[in-house]
């Protein structure tokens, strides 16, 4: 199989029901939004993070997979076929419980942070604040547009990620900086 197939040659795109759309859709803006999220996260991985922060940037890459396979499904056809393309709120469930075991962790926040600290810290902050523009743009869509749990999701997530930078960056022994 290639990698290029020149059937988006034209500006356009499929949906997983075979529609077709202009690659500026709002849907397909929306899980672009969340691929640059998911792309965010591997670089921040790849830029040093211990073996737990390695292993739940891994558990939200594939949440993010699942994700964009759900927004890219207006049907809902594939979800039903393939359990690993759908969120719940077991994965809800599963964003709050790793806040909850990171915060512990944390000094008690007085006063906003400006983003930075370790290079991995940084970058997820990043990941942050293009979750939170993925968050928009799937509320953009409309409330019949997407599950609920979409955007749940993906609003617990970027607090998640907040909590994860604050946490690499104590780990690395970097000071936040307050506003």
């Amino acid at each position: 199989m290639k990698i290029y197939t020149k059937t988006g040659d034209s500006g356009e795109t499929s949906l997983f029901d075979n529609t077709r759309v202009s690659k500026a859709d709002a849907r397909v803006d929306a899980y672009g939004e969340v691929d640059e999220t998911n792309a965010c996260l591997g670089a921040a991985r790849a830029a040093g993070v211990d073996e737990e922060m390695s292993s739940l940037i891994e558990a939200l890459q594939k949440d993010l997979f699942a994700l964009g396979a759900m927004l890219a499904d207006p049907s809902s056809r594939i979800a039903r076929r393939v359990a690993k393309a759908s969120i719940g709120e077991a994965d809800v469930e599963r964003l709050e419980q790793a806040i909850d075991r990171l915060e512990a962790t944390l000094s008690p926040l007085r006063r906003f942070i400006l983003p930075g600290g370790s290079p991995a810290g940084a970058l997820l902050h990043l990941a942050r604040t293009v979750c939170r523009r993925a968050e928009r743009r799937v509320i953009g869509l409309g409330a019949d547009a997407v599950q609920p749990i979409v955007v749940v999701y993906l609003n617990r997530l970027s607090d998640l990620l907040f909590v994860m930078a604050r946490a690499v960056n104590s780990r690395a022994g970097k000071p936040e900086t307050e506003w």
